[in-house]
């Protein structure tokens, strides 16, 4: 069953917590009539990894890390499926980043990579949206990855038990072409591999999201592209781009 989140109240802010009284937990599959889909995990903490795939450091003229490269997005950037990417009048470069999603089912710290995917509810589509130029302005990236709306996840969860890890690809589809389209089997670093090293120096609760990097084929965006993050085996994460109002 490929689990979901969502509300009947059409208000329903996309960062909702499960505290919140309109928010239901359901199958995909049995998705209400006009029902608001929400992302399909509540994270206290979006953990990131940059350059996982070497051909992507490649592309951007880094070298592959040594190490995994740790990096948080803001809870307050999720949105579901179907909502808007607002594009930033501060930027001038924003760019797709479909990612493999895995979501935490239990609170751990100190864990071995042998016993890591112990630890795992499952796997979702990510889109770590990035206002490029910003961060290549910063030098570091909280402000270009953490804008509202620059963390679509979804549409929902793939129990860990019922994937076929192994043959999960990447795939991202700007107004219908094919941008990306990597094997997680490329990784520099194992999910396993990842978990560990996170917990290493942080813990993780139930419903953090880890996104474990992009594959090569990242590029921009503009108002009114739509972006898929398609995982065959998981689902298909689909939002469109919006300029963002004139303050």
């Amino acid at each position: 069953m490929k689990t979901i989140r969502y509300s009947l109240n059409k208000n329903t802010l996309p960062t909702a917590t499960d505290a919140d009284p309109d928010v239901r937990h359901g199958d995909l599959a049995q998705l209400p009539p006009g029902a608001r889909l929400l992302p399909p995990c509540s994270p206290t903490k979006i953990v990131c990894v940059g350059r996982n795939y070497a051909e992507h450091a490649k592309e951007l003229g880094n070298a592959a890390p040594s190490e995994p490269i740790i990096f948080l997005k803001p809870p307050s950037s999720l949105i579901a499926s179907g909502d808007a990417i607002v594009y930033p009048q501060a930027s001038q470069r924003l760019d797709y980043e479909g990612e493999l999603g895995v979501v935490i089912g239990k609170r751990c710290r100190n864990v071995k990579a042998a016993d890591a995917s112990n630890y795992i509810l499952g796997y979702t589509c990510v889109n770590e949206v990035t206002a490029r130029d910003l961060q290549k302005k910063d030098g570091q990236w909280t402000r270009g990855k953490g804008f509202d709306t620059f963390c679509p996840v979804g549409p929902s969860i793939l129990p860990r038990d019922e994937a076929d890890f192994e043959s999960f690809r990447v795939r991202t589809l700007v107004d219908g072409q094919i941008k990306q389209d990597g094997s997680v089997k490329d990784m520099l670093f194992s999910v396993n591999d990842i978990i560990a090293f996170i917990t290493s120096f942080m813990t993780l609760e139930p419903g953090d999201l880890i996104a474990t990097g992009t594959p090569p084929g990242v590029g921009p965006v503009q108002a009114g592209s739509k972006i898929q993050v398609d995982i065959p085996g998981i689902g298909v994460l689909e939002n469109t781009v919006v300029a963002e109002a004139a303050s």
